[in-house]
């Protein structure tokens, strides 16, 4: 998945327009380093290698490994005070009201307690080359140095702004989408007459809510995403062949970014990046969705 999660950094973060479309419409008469997919991910290769698509990948899985188990552990926590069980068939009886705060709450516990790495992943995916920072280590070192602690949280605001509803409707239309298949799987085991568990799931179906809640959110808070984005890298000293650079303090807040970067690039200019980012979005939170209720269903029939 990190191939994909290279590409719609680079997108995100590029002023340029990312289409020949928005070029003929003239927002932007400069050039641009990159097009689209295909043209962005042979550019990649031919100038940094196979290498280039993992770039940032170790702090990547740094963020992925905290934000997973805080995200499902408080997500957990609140559905079992909301349903006042730790069962998760009673979880599924939950309003989409409560699925939607408790994915919400849970997005933004796992945000705050992962984010300095999420910053370091955007920073070094969206270097280019020559590299600003050869390392991680000197990224961070050079955040400290130059920004102070608060600097490894530049761009949380609009961070948590993105997050809630981007968690909370992953997690509500996730809830939605399953009670739905299991009512169908439940009508259809009727009409055939079929015995047993009827409304449970098989992993092709959790994994078919998951990429389909994955996809509604990614779609709906996009723009948000690539706010957050520019917010991330302001100041960066990129190369000049990846385009003109984000200034430090470029955008007062959060609505000012937004102005601006409609005005600056039109409305497309907020979904740079879009079929990238739900190419990778999508299928990966799909597929946390099935691990997560194997694990959980597993660590339930050996803890009761």
């Amino acid at each position: 998945m990190r191939l994909q999660a290279r590409l719609p950094v680079e997108s995100h973060v590029q002023l340029e327009p990312t289409t020949s479309w928005a070029l003929l419409n003239g927002h932007i008469s400069r050039p641009s380093k990159y097009t689209g997919m295909f043209q962005a991910t042979k550019d990649i290769f031919r100038e940094e290698g196979l290498w280039g698509f993992w770039r940032g990948n170790v702090p990547a899985l740094l963020m992925v490994m905290p934000y997973t188990a805080i995200q499902f552990t408080v997500l957990h926590k609140l559905k079992t005070f909301a349903a006042g069980s730790s069962k998760a068939e009673n979880h599924i009886n939950l309003s989409a009201y409560l699925s939607y705060v408790s994915g919400a709450l849970a997005g933004c516990a796992a945000t705050v307690g992962s984010y300095p790495f999420d910053l370091l992943r955007t920073i070094l995916a969206s270097q280019g080359e020559p590299k600003v920072y050869p390392t991680m280590r000197s990224a961070f070192v050079d955040i400290i140095s130059t920004r102070g602690f608060r600097g490894l949280y530049a761009g949380l605001s609009p961070t948590l702004v993105e997050i809630i509803p981007y968690a909370g409707l992953q997690f509500g239309t996730y809830d939605t989408f399953k009670r739905w298949t299991m009512d169908w799987n439940r009508i259809r085991s009727s009409n055939t007459s079929s015995t047993g568990a009827d409304n449970k799931l098989s992993s092709f179906q959790l994994f078919v809510c998951g990429l389909a809640a994955g996809t509604c959110a990614k779609l709906v808070c996009h723009p948000l995403d690539v706010v957050k984005k520019r917010f991330q890298i302001e100041g960066l000293q990129r190369h000049p062949k990846y385009g003109a650079r984000v200034e430090h303090r470029a955008y007062r807040n959060m609505s000012d970014a937004l102005s601006r970067i409609v005005q600056a690039e039109g409305w497309a200019g907020l979904y740079k990046g879009i079929v990238p980012s739900t190419v990778k979005a999508a299928p990966a939170g799909a597929v946390t969705f099935v691990a997560y209720e194997y694990a959980s269903d597993w660590l339930e029939s050996i803890l009761t």
